[in-house]
This record gives structure tokens, sequence and C-alpha cells, in this order.
């Protein structure tokens, strides 16, 4: 099918592209770009790195991803899922491990793309995405508290998890600025109020410069970008890594955690966009242009990219239909870099707290987690809040290995509550009024009935199958069972060994495709006999009476 090609939609779009869509997809990326400026910088603060690299991570990821990806309206670059586990692997192994994790990340994307796994994501339940989302966005919100009431905190203090920034902010409250606050607090209501009076017009880039003047024309006493971060208005320039296993060995975890992350949010960012313009987009393709911008966003000393949800939707909302827009974003935050760039060391911190304080909220999810926990099943509510905890006590990867591993014993155990053995009952047909519906089946023959998948959460059920010193033939009626695991045939095997040692013989209806296929390959059908396999309930009774006559 067309949409699963791996092809970029840049160059289908190209073929009925015409000068009128061109002039408005250049409109659209340059109002993006002039969203994507404050956004880029305060999430790449947020992400424990410079402000500069923000910038690099929206051009060059934002440029190859919009090229190359299977998406016509995506646009590309840092985004609040991120921040988190970013500032954790920046804190731990500097600035080159986060380089080697996020190549390594980039090499799985490609990798998935290629072996057309973009349909895997699917996997991953709905309760562990909103978990983490909510969770970062939590995470996201504590640790700006302390540039928002423009605090210090305490010299020494180790603030990698946001439990860490907690127990520092609480010892550095004897710091908080009452001016900061005023900045913040305007800065938020700005992002609030705004979004009313235009739509144009981003509420963060009035912030931005509303908290400048704020600083420079009133003199408040307020930390800005400049007074942290030393701020580099040059180009990105390539750097490669030192690679080596150990190296590599020490980021794979990490790799592993920003390859998920980027392929879930961009390929959702990918769906929420196709609702928008009623298009479909190329899910495989879209995770090889994503591990390219990653792997060229690492090159030139940026960070992890994705698809942003929130600068797609504004792409569309200003009548961007194609790459060019995404292209043009970059292109135009390339200029911004060079010419505005030394303006930025002036935005005050408390502002970037407060619209990182609006990302946040907006991603945070929470009347859909009150939602789910309010109609869906115990187990999972369960994994909700067990990843939500764990991602804000303790970081994203734990939070997405635990929620996984949970949400699939809950679902195997599941599955095995709905898989049923059940024996077919005899009746005297003087005694059973109804006697005369069911089945005249000789007592030295026993029917078991099994429903539902069997694996190895099953195999005690298998083992459960019992018959008298009188029985000759054992029926087991499989129409109901879909599938079957090695756990399960061993189970099998070891009742047709119980089955020979008593002289009774093994019956077989109705085995669907796949258990029979794994019957065949175990070698159970040979030793059954194929004769004793029918693919009716009634063959079989008239095989095992034929078996019960001998």
């Amino acid at each position: 099918m067309d949409h699963e090609k791996l092809k970029p939609m840049l160059f289908t779009v190209l073929k009925s592209y015409d000068k009128k869509q061109f002039i408005t997809d250049v409109l659209s990326g340059i109002i993006v770009a002039i969203i994507a400026l404050p956004l880029s910088i305060a999430l790449a603060l947020a992400s424990g790195v410079g402000p500069e690299e923000g910038l690099y991570t929206a051009i060059v990821a934002g440029f190859l991803i919009s090229f190359l990806g299977g998406s016509r309206v995506q646009i590309a670059g840092p985004t609040a899922a991120f921040a988190t586990i970013v500032a954790g692997i920046v804190a731990a192994r500097g600035m080159e491990g986060l380089m080697l994790a996020t190549i390594f990340a980039g090499v799985i994307l490609i990798l998935l793309g290629i072996f057309k796994l973009g349909s895997l994501i699917k996997f991953i339940p709905y309760t562990i995405t909103t978990g983490f989302t909510s969770g970062i966005a939590l995470t996201i919100l504590l640790g700006q508290i302390k540039d928002f009431v423009g605090a210090s905190y305490p010299a020494g203090a180790v603030t990698i998890s946001t439990m860490d920034k907690m127990v520092a902010l609480s010892r550095s409250l004897d710091t908080i600025n009452v001016q900061a606050i005023m900045v913040g607090v305007v800065s938020l209501a700005i992002l609030i109020v705004w979004p009313k009076v235009s739509e144009k017009i981003p509420g963060s880039l009035i912030a931005v410069i509303v908290g400048i003047l704020m600083v420079k024309l009133i003199g408040m006493n307020v930390n800005t970008i400049g007074d942290l971060y030393t701020i580099s208005g040059s180009l990105p320039k390539l750097h490669l890594p030192a690679v080596s296993f150990d190296a590599i060995s020490a980021v794979a975890s990490d790799g592993f955690t920003i390859a998920i992350l980027a392929a879930i949010e961009s390929l959702l960012s990918c769906v929420v966009a196709d609702s928008m313009i009623n298009s479909r987009h190329r899910s495989n393709m879209e995770l090889v242009a994503q591990g390219v911008g990653n792997i060229g966003s690492a090159l030139f000393g940026g960070i992890p990219a994705t698809g942003a949800i929130a600068r797609t939707a504004a792409n569309i909302k200003n009548g961007g239909r194609s790459p060019i827009a995404g292209i043009v974003h970059s292109i135009v935050l390339v200029l911004i870099l060079v010419v505005l760039m030394p303006y930025a060391a002036l935005i005050p911190m408390p502002t970037i707290a407060a619209i990182l304080f609006m990302v946040a909220y907006n991603m945070c999810q929470w009347r859909t987690f009150t939602h789910l926990c309010k109609t869906a099943p115990k187990s999972d509510i369960l994994v909700l809040v067990i990843t939500f905890v764990l991602t804000v006590v303790f970081d994203l990867v734990m939070a997405i290995e635990v929620g996984m591993v949970l949400a699939c014993l809950l679902f195997m155990k599941r599955m095995s509550d709905e898989s049923r053995i059940r024996g077919w009952k005899y009746y005297d047909p003087e005694d059973d009024p109804d006697g005369v519906a069911l089945k005249n089946i000789s007592k030295s023959i026993r029917v078991y009935e099994i429903s539902g998948p069997m694996f190895f959460g099953d195999t005690e059920l298998i083992n459960s199958i019992k018959f008298e010193a009188d029985t000759k033939a054992l029926i087991i009626r499989m129409r109901g069972v879909p599938a079957i695991d090695a756990s399960a045939m061993h189970s099998f095997e070891l009742l047709l060994d119980k089955c020979e040692k008593e002289n009774v013989q093994l019956v077989i209806s109705h085995a669907n495709e796949q258990p029979m296929e794994t019957m065949r390959k175990d070698g159970f059908i040979e030793r059954v006999g194929a004769e004793n396999f029918q693919p009716h309930i009634d063959d079989a009774i008239r095989r095992a009476e034929e078996i019960s006559a001998m």
C-alpha cells in the first residue's frame, strides 16, 4: 500500500505542488519558527543544556525530519517528553554520553523503519503512555519552581532527580526573590490570556518581550539566561564522538528509551496531524527520518528530537500542507540564531519557567488521567499510577520498563483467566428431560473442551485433564483455541505420555491453524496419529467409538 512505502512524503507532494501552496508553506514556516524559538530555548534549559543546543536541534533535526519524513506537516524539534531524561543523561554522562545515546537511538529508529516495525508501537499500552506523559509534565513543573520564584539551590546540592530538586528547593526557601515571582506571574498571565487576543502571534514571544522589558526598564533584580549560561550565536559545528564498545554499552539503556519515546511521540503526532488534514502518513518512513534527524542533531551539538504535536498543529492552522513548511522553519531559525541569539541572553529565567509551566499543563493530560482512574479496570489503573509515580520519583527508563513488564503480566493473567477446560458431563437419558438434545456417547469415551489461547500461564489447566479406569479414548475439542505456545505444547506431550501409559487413545477435534502447525513441528501429530485428528466433534466421536469397539 502507498502509505507503507519507504519514500519521503516531500517527493510525493512535489509532483502536484504549486506557487500558491509554496507561499502559504513559507508563511506558515516563518510563524512556526517564531513559536519554536522560545520553546526550543526553554526546553534546552529544562534539559540541562545551553540555549543554543535547543536551536541546533530544531534546525538540524527539524530540517532532516521534514525533508525525509513520512508526514506532510510534521514539525520536529526538542520536546518536553525528553527534558527530564536528557537532563539525567547530561548530569550522569555529560554531553558526550548524550551524543552517543542519541546516535544509538537514531540507529534503532532507522532499523525499526527499514524492517517496517512502525506498527509495533501500538503494543505499548495507552495507560503507560498516559502515565509517563503526565509524570513528565509534573517533573517539568516541579523542576521549574526554583527559577519561577528566583531561588538559588544550596552550594553543592545534588539536583539530578526530581526528588533531589524538591529537597534542595526546601532548603533554599530563604533565597526566594519576590521580583522574580512578579516577572513569572506576569509572564504566566500573558501566556494564559494572549491566545484569546491573537492566535497569529505566539503568546510565548509576547511574554519574552514583556519579561525583558520588565527587567531592563524597571531594573528588576532577576536572573536572565545570560547570567546563568554563555550564549553563542555561532552555527552548529560537526563533532564526532569517541566510540568504543564500553561507551556504547553504558548508554544503550538510555538510547533504547530515547528511541521508544521518539517513536511513540512522533507517530502519535502524525496520527493527530492526519486527523486534522484528512491525510495518511507513512509510519516506517517517519521512523527512518526520526533516526536520521536524531543522528544529525547529535553530531551537530543538539539533543534528541521528535515530532512536536503543538508546533505541528500550529503549522496546520497556518496553512502548511507540505514538508516545505518544516524546511522553511529550520532555515528561519538559522537566521534567528545568527542575528538575534545575543538578545536571548536578556530573557528572564522566570519567563522561561512560565513558558515551561504552560508546556507542562498542555501535556499533562489530567482529564484523560482522571477519566481512566474512574472508568478503567483496576489492573489498568495500577499500571497507570505506577508508571506515573515511577516517572516522577525515579526516571522514565524505570517507569517504562516496570510499566511494560507489569502490563504484560496483567495481560497474560487476563488471557489466562479467559482460558477454560471443561469436561462433558454424562447423563442417564431416563433421568435427564433434555437428553434428546444431548449426544449419545459411550462411557469409555471422555470429552474435554478447551477455550482461549493456551500459553505458559495455562499449563496447569491441561494437567487437570483426567480419565477413568475404563476410559479407552480421550477427545480434546480445540475449536476455541486460536494459539498455543511451547509450554502448552509440553503439557500436551505430558498428557499424551499419561494416555499411552494408561492405554488411552488421544483424539483431537477441530484444531485451528496455529496449534496444528505447532503440533506438526513438534512431531505431536505423528505420535498421536494423523487419523486421530478430526475436523469436527461428530467425526471425533465416531473415531473414538471405533477405538472403543476394538
